[in-house]
């Protein structure tokens, strides 16, 4: 490794390390999601299990983000079962994270949350513009699920809807849930908690810029390149590390 790599993504030999390694990750993102404020309502967050793929790692219904331990995720299994932990399940979490799940194979983990400025944005029904290059992490990568208005309260029971959610997810990164909020996905965990803090706070310049005036776009070509260059899956991953070492200092009690 030369002085100018930078650290990527480990790679495990036993399934029971990258298992607990993912749901570390998992409890810390739910922690961080309660510190900056991102936990208003019954969000979730999701992790693929390495050994049973099948399955994922997901909060417990009803339990505060900023008290959730590893010990507490729950196993949900592809029909909906709990099939480790002793508390209920979610059922909009199975119902949109097991359709994502199984039309996205690459996707390890995956987070929606009632965030403010994720919820004021998605009231405009509109993508995202590249208005600097964090913005550009998302240009031509992310999507726009006009039909959630109508289905939300549907979704819930019915894994149709969200199978719908699922295919306008496509292979993008991120999805705008029209009148409701936002959406991420990653091949890490890691990944996806730092795309959806960096698409709330976007969401937030960019109601910022317009409330000002008239927003300047980037080109075209410059925001592809932007893309390329910030909005890789490793790149995600390395913008969560310094958070990640910061709420576990802060917050040892989130491992147990």
């Amino acid at each position: 490794m030369s002085k100018f790599d930078r650290p990527q993504p480990p790679i495990f030999e036993r399934v029971e390390d990258e298992r607990l390694h993912r749901k570390q990750r998992l409890a810390a993102t739910f922690r961080l999601f309660a510190k900056l404020g991102f936990s208003e309502g019954t969000g979730h967050i999701t992790t693929r299990d390495p050994e049973l793929t099948d399955h994922f790692w997901v909060n417990p219904l009803e339990t505060d983000f900023g008290q959730i331990c590893v010990s507490d995720l729950i196993l949900v299994s592809r029909e909906g079962d709990v099939v480790k932990g002793n508390t209920p399940v979610n059922p909009a979490a199975f119902a949109i994270h097991s359709q994502i799940y199984e039309a996205r194979p690459d996707v390890i983990a995956a987070a929606h949350a009632h965030s403010i400025y994720g919820k004021a944005w998605s009231n405009l029904g509109r993508l995202l513009d590249p208005l600097n290059e964090d913005a550009c992490s998302f240009y031509e990568d992310h999507a726009l699920f006009n039909d959630c208005a109508d289905v939300v309260a549907d979704v819930v029971l019915n894994t149709s809807q969200a199978e719908q959610l699922a295919k306008a997810l496509g292979q993008n990164k991120a999805m705008i849930l029209r009148n409701h909020g936002i959406l991420t996905v990653g091949h890490t965990v890691d990944e996806t908690a730092w795309w959806y803090i960096s698409l709330e706070q976007t969401c937030q310049a960019q109601l910022l810029a317009e409330a000002a005036g008239r927003p300047d776009f980037l080109s075209h070509e410059t925001a592809r390149l932007a893309q390329n260059q910030l909005g890789t899956h490793s790149g995600g991953w390395f913008n969560f590390q310094p958070l990640y070492d910061r709420i576990v200092r802060d917050q040892p009690d989130l491992l147990d």
